[in-house]
């Protein structure tokens, strides 16, 4: 049975943790990014249909052409991270799913429906890169995850005739203090939640 963590490790993942803007001179190495990549791929999704695929943009080659996709304030933020990450979903996530899903055809279940598709690709991608943001914590690194780019641009410059599609963009480092700014309200418990 699991145990509650300790207040350090809360603090890490949550209480102090921060969306950093800016990050110290420190590169991030391959083994951390399958370091985080192994932790979130563990996190549950749907039928484990397990939908996001991730571009790590680590020279500066690729940061500038993501970057100039991005919005003129995340463009900064893009170039000057050790590693952004395009946190992508697969549209045909549904072709592995006798791999990762195989005691039902759950295939089956999203032929033919691009709906479904869709919202189960962009809902657990999504869910996925919260994961991202939890593991690259967990191992003492830090996050700016984004929108505020071209969508469609970066699809064609990192994706271009694959069935992959951008979700939203992170930076990863870590974070230099000077770069934030004092935490924002969060709300009350009473303000957002009932009890039925």
């Amino acid at each position: 049975m699991a145990e509650p963590l300790s207040d350090r490790a809360l603090d890490q993942l949550f209480r102090s943790a921060r969306s950093y803007n800016g990050y110290l001179d420190t590169p991030v190495t391959e083994t951390e990014l399958r370091a985080i990549y192994e932790l979130l791929k563990m996190g549950p999704t749907s039928a484990n249909c397990q939908p996001l695929r991730i571009a790590w943009c680590t020279t500066d080659e690729s940061k500038a052409k993501l970057a100039a996709l991005a919005s003129a304030t995340n463009a900064e933020k893009i170039l000057k991270a050790p590693v952004t990450a395009i946190l992508a979903m697969d549209m045909e996530f549904y072709e592995k799913l006798p791999q990762f899903f195989p005691h039902a055809d759950a295939r089956s279940w999203f032929t033919g429906n691009a709906e479904l598709i869709q919202t189960t690709a962009f809902r657990n991608s999504s869910l996925q890169s919260a994961y991202f943001i939890m593991a690259a914590r967990a191992l003492g690194l830090d996050t700016g995850p984004m929108s505020g780019f071209d969508n469609a641009a970066v699809d064609e410059a990192f994706f271009p005739r694959t069935s992959l599609k951008s979700n939203m963009i992170s930076t990863l480092g870590r974070g230099d203090p000077a770069s934030i700014f004092e935490r924002l309200p969060r709300p009350h418990f009473e303000e957002t939640n009932i009890i039925v």
